[in-house]
């Protein structure tokens, strides 16, 4: 596994967004249902990091988006991630502006990962909703409808770790009382639970830290 993370990271902290890459033997075989979207400060920022980011080996993708502001790009391994045009209301995010999750009804996904995370709702409507932060501070979490059903486990997924001093068995109960399910990927015996959300997407609740 690779770690990335800020410089001088210390958690919890909102602002930041961590990376973990880990080796799997499974090919991609369909388009992530999660992905990152990049911000940009203006439009020769935005040419820019396309520039460096196909010097490093990404390509310009085409999922169906048609003629948009935006550039979609896949990273050397396929996986999907957008670089957005400038936007206000990334202004203050850092370099991800999103964390972008595919689904069925942005209403219920609204409602369970604001209950499990204790973000604010900042939009919601039957194509799309959009938390953040209580704090105010880092990068949206976007949840938007799709036609598409999910065929198989998410290559992309988020993490949630609890507040030093929580009791992890206790927050896996909470979890599980706001709509999650335990499930079995493989995982064998790990110091994490894994668990999917109302609908189907896997994430693991860390060890407190």
């Amino acid at each position: 596994m690779t770690n990335l993370e800020p410089e001088g990271f210390v958690y919890p902290d909102p602002v930041a967004v961590c990376l973990d890459l880990i080796v799997s033997p499974e090919p991609k075989t369909v388009k992530n249902r999660v992905h990152v979207d990049l911000a940009t400060s203006s439009a020769a920022h935005q040419a820019e990091v396309v520039a460096r980011l196909k010097d490093l080996g990404a390509t310009p993708a085409d999922v169906g988006q048609g003629d948009v502001p935006w550039t979609v790009m896949v990273d050397p391994e396929g996986n999907e991630f957008c670089v957005l045009d400038p936007r206000p209301l990334y202004r203050d995010t850092g370099p991800i502006a999103a964390v972008v999750v595919d689904c069925a009804d942005p209403r219920a996904m609204a409602r369970f990962w604001g209950e499990a995370m204790d973000w604010a709702l900042h939009e919601v409507t039957d194509h799309k909703a959009v938390l953040r932060s209580a704090k105010g501070v880092g990068p949206y979490l976007q949840f938007l409808r799709t036609p598409d059903v999910k065929t198989v486990w998410n290559r992309v997924h988020l993490d949630v770790r609890p507040y030093s001093g929580d009791d992890l068995e206790a927050e896996a109960a909470r979890l599980r009382t706001l709509g999650a399910t335990a499930i079995d990927l493989g995982q064998n015996d790990v110091p994490w639970t894994v668990l999917a959300d109302p609908q189907g997407n896997e994430f693991c609740l860390l060890t407190p830290g």
